[in-house]
Order: C-alpha cells, then sequence, then structure tokens
C-alpha cells in the first residue's frame, strides 16, 4: 500500500514557475513508477508527465515538453514536477499517481492516488 501526498500548488503568474512535491508513504519499490495528471475545470483528466522510480527515465506530454521537469529523490521517497514557463492553460488540479510496473500515459492503470494541489496562473 502506497499513500500519497501532494504540495506546493498555488496562485502564480504566467511566465512564473512552481516545484510541486508528491511524498509516498512507506518505500516504493524499485518495480514501481509515478506520475503527474491534471484537470481542468470541464475537462478530463489529462496525463502530464511519468518517471520510472528504479531508472529514473521521464516521458512528458508534449504541451509540457521544455517547460516542466520530473524528478525523484529515492532517500525522501519524493517525486517532484518543476513547472516553468506556465501559462494560463495549466491552471488545473494536479494530481500524483503511482502504480507497480513501467509507467504509462493512461490513468485507469495508476493504483494510488493523491488528494490534488490546485495550481492557477493569471494571465
Amino acid at each position: 500500500q502506497v499513500q500519497l501526498v501532494e504540495s506546493g500548488g498555488g496562485l502564480v503568474q504566467a511566465g512564473g514557475s512552481l516545484r510541486l512535491s508528491c511524498a509516498a508513504s512507506g518505500r516504493p519499490a524499485s518495480s514501481m513508477s509515478m506520475a503527474w495528471f491534471r484537470q481542468a475545470p470541464g475537462k478530463e483528466r489529462e496525463f502530464v508527465s511519468a518517471i520510472n522510480w528504479g531508472s529514473p527515465t521521464t516521458d512528458y506530454v508534449d504541451s509540457v515538453k521544455g517547460r516542466f521537469t520530473m524528478s525523484r529523490d529515492s532517500a525522501k521517497n519524493t517525486v517532484y514536477l518543476q513547472m516553468n514557463s506556465l501559462k494560463s492553460e495549466d491552471t488545473a488540479i494536479y494530481y500524483c499517481a503511482a502504480k507497480v510496473g513501467g509507467k504509462t500515459r493512461s490513468s485507469s492503470a495508476y493504483a494510488y492516488w493523491g488528494q490534488g494541489t490546485q495550481v492557477t496562473v493569471s494571465s
């Protein structure tokens, strides 16, 4: 069982930066992967990025490539999402998720979810 707690959301002006954190209880197995998803008002949940815990290869949706960076700190059982050059269209609730096995963009594959953290980008 893995419990996830996100933090770091807030209000920022367009062009600014935020760093989201997701702390995992227990120790994620090296065979697990974690991801960030987001959901804007009136829209479906969207994949943002994912990372394999054991070997930190990453995957990003095209709209955030070059602006967002996902990383993990094994000692702290925490993953991060560094978000730079934020745009108004990045406004959403951001969710951290975890699963056993390799990373995927499919939200239905993730068994564990955090409560979400709000990111609001003002233009």
